[in-house]
C-alpha cells in the first residue's frame, strides 16, 4: 500500500485558540500544527505510540511560520500537512492554513528529529526515514526554517521559571507554549495593536523544570527578536515581525 503522501484537518476556531482581539493565537497556531503532524506520522505508521516504545519521540528544533491574513474566532480553517525528504538528521515538514473559502491565508516549515528520551539527546533516524513517502514531486510553500536572524535595537530583559502548565509528555517546555513567551514579553499594550505576522523559531536546546530562564527582547519598528538563556547558554531565538491588526 503506497503511503499516505499528506494529510488534511478541518478546525474551528474557538474562544481557547484565540487571543483578546479574537485572532489565532499564535501558540494555537504551533499546537495545531503538531497535532496535525502527529495524526499524520501516526497514519504512516510512525506516531508518538510507535516511536516512544523504543524510547524516542519527535522533537521540534526549527519553525517558520508566515500568516498573510488574520485568522478570526468562528472561522473554520483546513490545515494540510506534508514532509518533504529527509535532510541527514532533520525531517522537514510543511503546512498550509486554508480558510473555508480554499484561499491560503498561511504557512509554515519546520525541522524535526528524533530525540532519545532517556539520553536526552537527538538519535539517527534508523527505520523511521523508511515511513516517510516520496513527496519530492510537491512544492513547499516556504523554504527550509534558517537561523533566527539577529536584531539591533531597544532590548528589555526578564525572568521567567517553567511552570506545570508549560510542560509537556516529553518533559519539557512545549514548542507552543515560547511563542506564549515572546507575546508575554511583547506585551498586552503591543499585542492590542499588533499581530504576529512572521515568526521563526530555533530550539536549540529544551528547557527542564527548574531551569528559570533569562529573556531578552529586542525591538526596532515591527521587527522583533526574542533570545532565552540559562547559565549563558542559549536554549532558544524567535525572530520576526509584527503587523497592525486590522480591527484592534
Amino acid at each position: 500500500m503506497p503511503l499516505q503522501k499528506t494529510y488534511r484537518e478541518e478546525t474551528l476556531l474557538f474562544s481557547r485558540d484565540c487571543d483578546l482581539g479574537g485572532l489565532w493565537r499564535p501558540s494555537a497556531i504551533l499546537t495545531a500544527m503538531q497535532e496535525t503532524a502527529g495524526a499524520h506520522s501516526h497514519a504512516l505508521g510512525c506516531g508518538r505510540e510507535t516511536l516512544v516504545k523504543n524510547g524516542i519521540v519527535w522533537v521540534l528544533t526549527r519553525c517558520e511560520v508566515r500568516m498573510d491574513r488574520e485568522a478570526h474566532i468562528g472561522e473554520r480553517l483546513s490545515i494540510e500537512t506534508f514532509p518533504m525528504p529527509l535532510r541527514r538528521w532533520f525531517f522537514p515538514r510543511y503546512f498550509v492554513f486554508r480558510d473555508a473559502a480554499g484561499e491560503q491565508l498561511g504557512a509554515a516549515g519546520t525541522l524535526w528529529v528524533l530525540f532519545d528520551l532517556e539520553k536526552r539527546c537527538m538519535v539517527a533516524p534508523g527505520e523511521v526515514a523508511k515511513a516517510i513517502p516520496d513527496n519530492s514531486d510537491l512544492v513547499p510553500p516556504l523554504g527550509v526554517p534558517g537561523p533566527v536572524p539577529r536584531l539591533t535595537g531597544a532590548e528589555t530583559e526578564s525572568m521567567r521559571m517553567p511552570v506545570y502548565s508549560e510542560l509537556d509528555v516529553n518533559g519539557h517546555v512545549n514548542n507552543a507554549r515560547y511563542a506564549d513567551w515572546l507575546c508575554d514579553a511583547l506585551g498586552v499594550e503591543a499585542m492590542r495593536d499588533y499581530r504576529v505576522k512572521t515568526m521563526r523559531l530555533s530550539y536549540a536546546a529544551e528547557i527542564r523544570p527548574g531551569q528559570e530562564m533569562r529573556l531578552r527582547l529586542t525591538r526596532d519598528g515591527l521587527a522583533y527578536h526574542l533570545t532565552g538563556t540559562h547559565e549563558g547558554k542559549v536554549h532558544f531565538e524567535i525572530g520576526g515581525e509584527l503587523e497592525r491588526r486590522e480591527h484592534p
